[in-house]
């Protein structure tokens, strides 16, 4: 933080190349920040976000499975069907879904895009894990103590049109910030205020890396009160996901559920009623 006030810089380095099941991602993207340091005279420094997309996580990991049919993939990573839609053309439903990871999103995280024909890329098995071994190798590759890494994937969000990156996975990093006992500006308590700083990390890397633009790394730089010391790795991103007794919004998923079963059905009727 300057003495003007707070900044946050966000840069995503080109360069990268394609990641293949096997690949050590940790010198890859060692390589890649150095190459970009070398050319902006700007290194990797203490208190600094490392962020990396999980499909070149999972690549690396090898999670590019054999799958003729997308749907059952879909179907074979879903813990808990949250609501299905039929879509025209004969396409199959879209389904929002409760995967192995606790993660409520579109599909369970199946990604077809980007990886060859006949295949399918899961979501890593442990992101949280991932995120740790790669901070591991980069702390000691780069020379910083203080480095945090997140895991991004992109989600949809309830009541709200539009996608964004969130965690999925983090490491060295505090990913909320909890605010409550506080005061505010004018001295009132503070009592439900809890921020998620990995999404919004997640989220300010997405804004430089893009979706086509082939640079699925970023480092995100003013966020060092946040960033945890030496091995010390933090509670994950996995703390994010909501548990069950919390969620509010299980009987209108519920709900959901039963009016996408009458739509499929075909009864309109049903489905209205169901509301």
């Amino acid at each position: 933080m300057s003495a003007s006030g707070a900044r946050l810089a966000v840069w995503a380095p080109a360069g990268l190349p394609e990641v293949r099941p096997g690949d050590d991602l940790a010198a890859l993207v060692g390589d890649l920040l150095a190459a970009d340091a070398a050319a902006s005279g700007d290194p990797v420094a203490e208190g600094d976000v490392v962020v990396v997309t999980s499909k070149v996580v999972s690549k690396a990991e090898g999670r590019v499975v054999r799958a003729a049919d997308r749907e059952q993939a879909i179907t074979d990573e879903t813990v808990r069907v949250v609501a299905s839609r039929t879509r025209p053309d004969g396409q199959p439903p879209l389904r929002i879904v409760e995967n192995r990871l606790g993660l409520v999103m579109a599909a369970a995280g199946v990604d077809a895009s980007n990886t060859p024909d006949g295949t399918v890329l899961l979501l890593p098995e442990d992101p949280d894990a991932s995120a740790r071994a790669l901070r591991a190798a980069l702390r000691a590759r780069l020379g910083v103590d203080r480095l945090g890494v997140v895991v991004t994937d992109t989600a949809g969000r309830p009541w709200r049109d539009g996608l964004v990156d969130i965690a999925i996975g983090a490491a060295g990093v505090a990913v909320v910030d909890d605010l409550r006992g506080g005061t505010d500006a004018h001295g009132r308590p503070i009592s439900v205020t809890v921020t998620a700083v990995a999404d919004e990390v997640a989220a300010a890397s997405e804004l430089v890396r893009g979706k086509t633009a082939g640079r699925p790394v970023a480092v995100v730089r003013g966020l060092a009160h946040h960033v945890l010391p030496g091995d010390e790795a933090g509670a994950g991103a996995r703390s994010l996901v909501r548990p069950s007794a919390d969620d509010l919004f299980r009987e209108g998923s519920a709900e959901a559920y039963a009016r996408g079963a009458a739509d499929a059905a075909g009864a309109p009727g049903e489905a209205d009623g169901a509301r």
